[in-house]
């Protein structure tokens, strides 16, 4: 159940070198492929997006695989778990339609902020709004989410 939405660190500018230039090394490092080792109130997360007890247990061994390909202000993403593969292909600034792995239609966007990818969506079915971060931590990649209050990370190891 992959959502997308980012939230601005207090360090980053939109004047940084990252913030204007998307092919610097901070915007590029996120390239490669990504395997989820652990998530971080995930199972709430998903329960506030309306997502079902069943597909909630499933989703917690989904063993989500995120490889992400960077051209500049172009990427393309390829999601591979357990119960499917998708390819995303999105340009930065540029609103486009997803669906969620559960089912859900959002459209939205991501930008690059300082060394952070953030992006904000807005479901298709309530018009609420669901933001996701993807940044560099120690060598890990976290993708945190928020949606009503509440938030939550998925951390993923470089293979």
């Amino acid at each position: 159940m992959e959502a997308v939405a980012f939230t601005i660190p207090r360090s980053a500018s939109a004047s940084s070198p990252a913030a204007l230039n998307p092919t610097s090394p901070a915007a590029m490092a996120f390239n490669g492929t990504w395997k989820v080792d652990r998530s971080e109130n995930y199972d709430k997360f998903m329960e506030t997006m309306g997502i079902n007890v069943m597909k909630r247990k499933l989703a917690e061994h989904d063993n989500l695989k995120v490889t992400i390909e960077q051209n500049g202000d172009k990427f393309h993403i390829k999601e591979s778990s357990t119960f499917r593969t998708k390819d995303i292909d999105f340009t930065l600034g540029e609103t486009f339609d997803y669906s969620l792995a559960d089912g859900t239609e959002v459209s939205g966007a991501w930008e690059m902020e300082g060394d952070m990818l953030k992006g904000k969506f807005t479901r298709k079915d309530n018009n609420k709004v669901l933001t996701t971060t993807r940044t560099l931590v120690g060598g890990e990649l976290v993708q945190s989410y928020n949606y009503e209050g509440v938030d939550a990370k998925r951390i993923f190891k470089k293979q």
